[in-house]
């Protein structure tokens, strides 16, 4: 422990990262740099910086990232249309690999030795941490409290808290009984009644919606304008991305959308419930697609449909800084030159439904879909040799293959 003079520690400024900062400082005797990031978590980020103080921390960063968070992350991965197991819009996991990397600049900044993080060593967030920090600085020594210590539980956090003089709001009062992680993308709920997948949720645990019952029997409509496959204006109006997000955020959790109630596939091997909302992400994915539809080549399409699983995986995985995923990204960035455009979505009640789709990039052509006489734009007996080609294998098959008719 000796060779660690300096830790950089990923610091909100709560009990379990309060406890972790004078638990560095006491046994690795080393001194500590805090990191907070506000990644539009909803809270004020800027208490963290008198909590750290009075811990007697001289290097304190907080910075302000949600306009990164969502240009050079949430962004790019709404490009590839990113949902893990069918369901997860992936809002924590997106967030981590922005984490690692500016605990690793801050490391570089001040000298420091090594980089410390609050996650557990059940879930997926430790892997996510470290996994960027090492692909960014393979020689980086991560120091996870969680793996070492035997503070296993509320109760002897808050002891430790006691003995060791470190100022943290120790009644619950009002506080939510689940674990939630928050930013721009989503929030999540995890623990106490959700431990049993078969609990519904407790309507007052969601905190960015209303239920679709209670959301206005009105419909809202709203139109995204689309350069490149990102969202650049709403209703006309050009916006930020991080603006974007939070204006989605807004208007999708007033109506209803985007909550989910996921159990899923951890990293490390179990499975485990989680419950998630994702106003804006959810209305991101589907005009995102919706704009594609008409901008994109049939096959380039279904190549990104097929690469996708695999991408969303990686990102949920921890892998975002690795070369796989980068060349996926490039892969999917280069079919979104013509993704540009219009779409006109209806909130209602829960739904994000498309009722229009514009773009002067457009590979729908009227003049062939019609039912109605298109003037010879297409041949209609070509499609005859068409399907007597695509039929040849099946009709060879068959010939040999009696059982397919029994």
């Amino acid at each position: 422990m000796s060779d660690i003079k300096k830790v950089v520690l990923a610091y909100s400024g709560g009990l379990d990262t309060s406890v972790i900062c004078r638990w560095l400082q006491e046994t690795y005797q080393c001194e500590v740099v805090t990191f907070t990031a506000d990644l539009g978590q909803g809270e004020e980020v800027e208490p963290a910086r008198a909590k750290a103080k009075a811990m007697g921390i001289k290097e304190i960063y907080i910075d302000d990232l949600r306009e990164e968070f969502v240009r050079d992350f949430v962004y790019p991965m709404f490009r590839a249309n990113a949902l893990y197991e069918g369901e997860y819009l992936l809002g924590t996991s997106i967030a981590r690999p922005l984490i690692a990397k500016r605990l690793i600049e801050i490391a570089n900044e001040t000298g420091a030795d090594a980089i410390s993080h609050g996650a557990t060593g059940k879930g997926n967030d430790q892997v996510r941490f470290e996994l960027g920090a090492y692909a960014l600085k393979p020689g980086v020594k991560v120091i996870a409290p969680w793996r070492e210590w035997d503070l296993n539980s509320r109760e002897s956090l808050l002891a430790y808290c006691e003995t060791h003089d470190i100022p943290v709001e120790k009644k619950r009062g009002s506080k939510s009984p689940y674990s939630m992680d928050a930013n721009l993308l989503h929030i999540s709920y995890e623990g106490d009644l959700l431990e049993d997948p078969w609990t519904e949720p407790e309507e007052d645990m969601w905190l960015w919606s209303v239920s679709p019952e209670n959301a206005p029997d009105q419909p809202t409509y709203i139109e995204l304008s689309y350069k490149c496959g990102d969202i650049v204006a709403i209703d006309g109006k050009p916006m930020s991305p991080a603006n974007v997000l939070a204006h989605l955020n807004k208007i999708g959790g007033a109506n209803g959308i985007g909550r989910a109630d996921i159990v899923e596939n951890r990293f490390v091997g179990m499975k485990a419930r989680g419950c998630y909302e994702t106003p804006g992400g959810t209305i991101m994915l589907k005009a995102h697609r919706a704009i594609e539809s008409i901008t994109l080549d049939r096959e380039a399409a279904h190549l990104k449909d097929e690469m996708m699983p695999r991408y969303a995986e990686l990102v949920y995985n921890g892998f975002w800084w690795s070369p796989e995923r980068r060349a996926l990204q490039a892969l999917v960035d280069q079919t979104q030159e013509y993704v540009n455009g219009r779409v006109r979505l209806k909130l209602y009640r829960g739904n994000v439904i498309v009722v229009g789709r514009a773009s002067e990039d457009s590979l729908f052509d009227a003049s062939i879909a019609t039912f109605e006489d298109d003037a010879g734009a297409y041949n209609q007996k070509d499609a005859e040799g068409f399907i007597k080609l695509n039929a040849l294998r099946l009709r060879i098959a068959a010939k040999k293959d009696r059982k397919l008719l029994d």
